[in-house]
């Protein structure tokens, strides 16, 4: 069986952390998420591979160019969809087929219960329906799929992974695929409803803290960085090459460190947090539950929870992040939310500043000490 792995995407919802980068490629637990998809493939023998690329994609070339398995890559110039995107793809495909979105996780446990189905869904149960596809079920087949309601009527939702038959490539006369699947099954297509195990989706960038926690539970516990005396572990770390941990740092798992970092001395590291490559966290600093991507420094005495921040970012001293349940309005939609901050890329702050549940876009300055709350767009200076 082929996989086509569609990762032309832009992921609006994400922004500020998709603006130079797709949504597939953003870190979650240190590895962009079209890795995990790709684990969960090559753990079932799925080896023959497509990805469609589209949005950014020299920066999902470049990642597949390091992969030991090749894959065949189809770029879509125009973003038309997921099943114009799927056709793209068509020239490659030779068997039957799965068909899954880029940027979600999925584990490999759901795609062995799917691989040897000629012709079926990946479904769950999600708590806030409205943001995906909604599916009716009868006697196990899909009967229907609601793409995003205003009011759903069940919880069950596609996840975006589909087998199909070779053959019903050519009758995606549609260009979204869920329209496309309706459009089939009206026709008599029987489409199986199966249940995923473990599927994850980031609507919106704070959703990012939850998929990261839920995958740091996967990994391997290495410490090959240079480790103070003093430093105490408990629970699963994982320390890249070339790391340095300070003395007098403690770091509880899950937690992941990426390689050639400094860390400490005096820190504490709390659990549910990755950290990139090329990090700095100066002394007597806290970082919990957060998502710290390559290249950013973080100052003394500073306080980072529940945050995600992106790459090349520079947090001075004294700098905090605080929780308090706000709405924000996104592509015309109002979401409650509630996490300590979300930073684009190259963010810069001023010492004591204080992120009250705030997205931060890209290229910000924020030149004097104050709290920020609720939205910076890209390129902003706060003085």
């Amino acid at each position: 069986m082929q996989a086509v792995i569609l990762a032309a995407g832009e992921g609006t919802r994400l922004r500020p952390l998709t603006h130079s980068k797709p949504k597939a490629m953003i870190p979650v637990a240190n590895r962009p998420v079209i890795e995990h998809v790709i684990d969960a493939l090559l753990a079932n023998g799925i080896r023959d591979i497509v990805v469609v690329t589209g949005y950014r994609r020299e920066y999902v070339q470049r990642y597949l160019n390091s992969l030991e398995v090749p894959v065949a890559v189809v770029v879509q110039e125009k973003q038309l969809g997921t099943a114009h995107a799927l056709r793209c793809a068509a020239p490659e495909i030779r068997e039957d087929f799965l068909v899954l979105p880029g940027d979600n996780y999925i584990d490999a446990a759901s795609i062995a219960k799917i691989k040897g189905e000629p012709c079926a869904m990946l479904v769950k149960e999600h708590p806030s329906p409205s943001n995906f596809g909604v599916v009716a079920i009868r006697d196990g087949l899909v009967t229907g799929i609601v793409e995003k309601p205003e009011e759903a009527p069940t919880h069950t939702v596609s996840t975006g992974i589909i087998s199909l038959p070779r053959d019903a490539l050519g009758s995606l006369a549609k260009n979204e695929i869920p329209d496309a699947i309706m459009a089939l099954i009206r026709k008599g297509l029987r489409m199986k409803a199966i249940t995923a195990e473990d599927w994850q989706d980031a609507i919106y960038p704070w959703d990012l803290l939850r998929m990261n926690q839920s995958l740091l539970r996967h990994i391997t516990p290495e410490k090959a960085g240079r480790m103070a005396g003093n430093v105490t572990f408990s629970g699963v770390v994982h320390v890249g090459t070339g790391t340095g941990i300070g003395p007098n740092t403690t770091i509880t798992g899950p937690v992941v460190i990426g390689e050639d970092c400094e860390i400490g001395p005096n820190t504490c590291i709390l659990p549910g947090t990755s950290i990139g490559s090329r990090v700095s966290i100066e002394p007597f600093t806290v970082i919990g539950g957060s998502l710290i991507m390559d290249d950013t420094s973080i100052g003394s005495h500073s306080r980072i929870l529940n945050a995600v921040i992106g790459e090349g970012c520079r947090i001075a001293d004294h700098a905090s992040t605080t929780e308090s349940p706000s709405l924000f309005s996104i592509e015309g939609k109002v979401q409650k939310a509630e996490f300590g901050a979300v930073l684009g890329d190259r963010v810069s702050t001023a010492p004591f500043t204080v992120l009250r549940t705030c997205i931060v876009g890209n290229g910000v300055t924020i030149r004097e000490g104050r709290t920020i709350t609720q939205i910076l767009p890209d390129n902003s200076l706060v003085m």
